[in-house]
């Protein structure tokens, strides 16, 4: 399994990229978003892969980001969401763009992407809903997301403020923050109180 490529920029095209590993050059199918932000040809790169076996190929998926990759994982697991729609989405929406539309039910958001129809952007919404939790807490403008297991004190207690009534993207803000402050073994009830102190600021 190749998850990583360092090397240089060889080339790009409309919807891949060539990096050159110690003169061996790997073709990567990429969104449009990724291949903005390799650089210029010729200077160090590094890509973070998806590797997909079929019977009769082998291909190499590269995004610039990580958590671009797990979203690629995410939304090829929806029925329907092949590898190239899953592309054009994330050429469409920023992770944490995404990330927002599924909270808040946007299927228009998602239905931006080429090739994705009202029906599919539904269905999007329906299957990863409640397979994302918060987005973490960051510095303004720094796209990602963390996938946390349907289940797990930190979604349970952003499902607790959203049914208070706060915003998805402020819940999820706050349940990040908080988790972050009291750190892993902390309980259900010690992460709600701090949560919610921090959404209310």
């Amino acid at each position: 399994m190749i998850a990583k490529l360092k090397g240089r920029l060889d080339s790009t095209g409309i919807d891949h990229a060539i990096i050159d590993v110690g003169g061996v050059g790997y073709l990567v199918g990429a969104s449009s978003r990724t291949l903005a932000a390799l650089g210029p040809v010729g200077e160090a790169v590094t890509i973070h892969t998806e590797m997909l076996v079929a019977e009769d190929s082998i291909r190499l998926v590269g995004f610039a980001r990580a958590e671009e990759r797990d979203w690629y994982r995410l939304l090829t697991h929806v029925q329907g969401v092949g590898s190239r729609v899953a592309l054009a989405i994330l050429s469409a929406l920023e992770p944490l763009e995404l990330h927002r539309a599924i909270m808040m039910g946007d299927k228009a958001m998602i239905a931006r992407a080429n090739g994705v129809g009202p029906k599919l952007a539904q269905r999007i919404v329906n299957e990863l809903k409640d397979k994302i939790g918060a987005a973490p807490a960051g510095a303004p403008g720094m796209p990602g997301v963390v996938a946390l297991p349907t289940g797990s004190f930190a979604a349970d207690a952003l499902s607790a403020l959203q049914n208070l009534g706060f915003k998805p993207a402020e819940a999820s803000g706050a349940v990040a923050a908080a988790e972050e402050e009291l750190g892993d073994g902390a309980s259900l009830d010690a992460l709600v109180r701090l949560a919610l102190r921090k959404a209310a600021k």
